[in-house]
């Protein structure tokens, strides 16, 4: 066995300094939080080389006394901690003592600092972890770190740094993302002679926002400001329309700390679930405030990583700030009309008024709640003096889709409860629980909508006070389904088919689909083994067109075997998104001006239905002023 030496100690500082330096990004995140410690108000980061050859950190903060000016440069020399205890209750960002010690070993570094309380200041120079001068300075209040060729003395360490630019990005990453946590600090960075951020420091959060990621981001923004059990969640989240390819935006931050947390990544997301599209991301810029005995941040060198006493607490905090969010500040899709080109377009766009000819009895309508033929039903309809009067009501000979659908629903209900032994009250209770259920009444209040048409039979184009809506009416309907089959019990709320549906399956589409039978019996499909690579359906849920469920059982298998699932909560919602998105209206399907007007009215007035359940805008909104600025008729 080799003969085990204990390393000299200038060896040992520089293992130890790798740790907390590993790049020039890591040097200012570790000088900055010193400033922020030390009560600045203004800070300023100056980089050249990406941080290579020259690094200077300046702040008005509290800064250090004289006498303890080389005692801070000395490993596990620090103000935030005196006892064991204190490590139990940290909320300052720097605690360990290793930065200033770290950093002087590995580059050339001076310090100015001088305290309010004393007459002078001191002016010192610390190269390689050793002192080559102190004296005492005329300086202003406050501290400034000046670092100078890193890893001069560490060659092997150089090798490994990335080009310039790519090293001053990371520095401006760490800038941007400490400026965003202390909006009350004024930050100023400089690149290489060049101001390339600058925060005003008045303690609003949205105002660093709109310094460090521009308007356009900021403009996109709601605010969240919520309490749970002692756990704070402020701050900001996108629109979900306004989502991101990847999850570089979405940033945490505990007590002022920025952190990487799985758990505050994972409720965020959940909160945002049916509301965004595949492929996208929220985010947002939400600061956590929790006791400091909640939590330990004396995890990892870089202090990004944290252990909560209670993970579950933080994640129901985060994730019931997001939904309070979302609920009462999400506004529906506007269309900027100050960037459409006001050229006369010569191709013009093709639009079904509303002066459609009347649709004949006999002709088949496509049913878009149930998509069911309307010629099935029996119900007749009549037309009362009032309706006939209103010209965006339907014919007196066009079928009642609505009023049908919901016979049918009635119907269905009276076949998935068994009520041999129930007396015709009970059996009523049932019933109107149902119908509650489904949302469905049959007198809902009017509103003055104008259904103007329907632009590549895909779109509606209404009109309601101020303000004209572009719906695109797969989207609307398919969520208005989700919508349906998420609030009923599916267990309850299910049909018996006549003809029960046998699906052909691959080996292994197959084999998914037997290992989650039970999944299927929570969405609403009575699913079995039929054998030889088959399986056939008995049940489906109540708003499913029959005539669907083969298509719908094929489809969620395919996704079951590509694995986009993970947990039975989202195989159930995967499975439900195919019955609403194949149950749901085509674009490109003919329906009549009644068909869209109720349509049109459960999309305005629900506020649950914004987007589909693949995260699309069901409605887009123009407004009166916007449009008519835009031909000149206001200023």
């Amino acid at each position: 066995m080799p003969k085990i030496n204990v390393l000299p100690d200038n060896i040992a500082k520089l293992i130890a300094a790798g740790e907390v330096v590993e790049r020039p990004s890591c040097v200012v995140k570790e000088l900055t939080e010193n400033s922020i410690d030390a009560g600045a108000s203004t800070i300023t980061v100056e980089i050249k080389n990406g941080g290579i050859s020259y690094i200077r950190i300046t702040d008005n903060g509290c800064g250090i006394y004289n006498e303890d000016v080389p005692k801070a440069f000395i490993s596990h020399a620090t103000s935030k901690v005196s006892s064991a205890a204190d490590l139990d209750s940290i909320f300052t960002l720097g605690f360990r003592g290793e930065a200033l010690a770290s950093i002087a070993i590995v580059s050339k570094t001076e310090i100015f600092t001088k305290s309010p309380e004393e007459e002078n200041g001191v002016h010192y120079i610390i190269e390689g972890g050793k002192e080559i001068s102190f004296e005492y300075a005329g300086c202003p209040n406050g501290t400034t770190v000046v670092v100078r060729d890193l890893f001069y003395n560490t060659p092997a360490r150089m090798k490994f740094l990335k080009r310039d630019v790519t090293e001053a990005n990371a520095v401006f990453d760490v800038v941007e993302k400490l400026a965003v946590s202390h909006p009350e600090i004024s930050f100023r960075f400089i690149r290489d002679g060049k101001q390339t951020l600058l925060t005003p420091g008045d303690n609003k959060l949205i105002s660093a926002i709109y310094s460090v990621y521009g308007k356009s981001f900021s403009d996109t923004l709601i605010k969240v400001d919520y309490e749970l059990d002692a756990i704070k969640v402020q701050g900001y989240v996108c629109k979900p329309f306004n989502s991101r390819p990847t999850r570089s935006m979405q940033i945490f931050y505990l007590n002022g700390r920025y952190i990487k947390s799985p758990a505050c990544t994972s409720s965020l997301e959940n909160a945002y679930k049916n509301s965004v599209m595949v492929g996208k991301y929220p985010a947002c810029v939400l600061n956590i405030y929790l006791p400091a005995g909640l939590v330990d941040v004396n995890v990892h060198p870089k202090k990004t990583q944290v252990r909560f006493s209670d993970e579950q607490k933080i994640y129901s905090a985060v994730y019931y700030a997001v939904v309070s969010a979302l609920s009462n500040f999400d506004t529906r899709p506007k269309f900027d009309v100050s960037k459409v080109s006001q050229k006369a377009v010569e191709t013009g766009v093709q639009l079904h008024m509303s002066q459609e000819p009347k649709t004949s009895k006999t002709e088949k309508l496509s049913n878009f709640w149930q998509n069911i033929p309307s010629n099935k039903f029996t119900s007749s309809v009549s037309v009362n003096s009032a309706e006939a009067e209103n010209p965006f009501k339907r014919e007196s000979d066009e079928p009642d889709i609505i009023s049908a659908s919901l016979s049918n629903i009635k119907k269905n209900a009276r076949a998935s409860f068994d009520i041999s032994d129930k007396t015709k009250k009970e059996f009523a209770e049932k019933q109107e629980q149902v119908q509650s259920k489904l949302n469905i009444t049959e007198d809902e209040p009017e509103k003055p909508l104008r259904i103007i048409g329907e632009a590549f039979k895909t779109y509606i184009i209404c009109e309601e006070g101020e303000k004209l809506y572009l719906i695109d009416k797969h989207a609307a309907h398919e969520r208005i389904i989700f919508n349906r089959l998420k609030s009923i019990d599916l267990n309850k709320s299910t049909q018996i088919l006549l003809a029960p549906v046998t699906v052909s399956l691959s080996k292994n589409e197959y084999s998914i689909v037997t290992e989650n039978l039970e999944i299927f019996k929570k969405s609403g499909f009575l699913v079995e083994d039929f054998g030889n690579g088959s399986i056939i359906v008995r049940e489906c849920p109540m708003l499913i067109d029959p005539a669907d469920t083969h298509d719908i059982v094929a489809e969620i298998s395919e996704n079951l075997i590509a694995g986009k699932t993970d947990t039975s909560s989202d195989k159930v919602d995967m499975m439900l998104h195919t019955a609403a998105c194949k149950a749901a209206i085509k674009a490109g399907n003919k329906n009549s001006l009644y068909e869209l007007e109720k349509l049109a009215r459960e999309v305005i007035n629900s506020r649950d239905v914004r987007y589909c359940p693949h995260g699309r805008p069901v409605l887009i909104e123009i407004s009166r002023y916007d449009l008519e600025k835009q031909f000149g008729r206001v200023q």
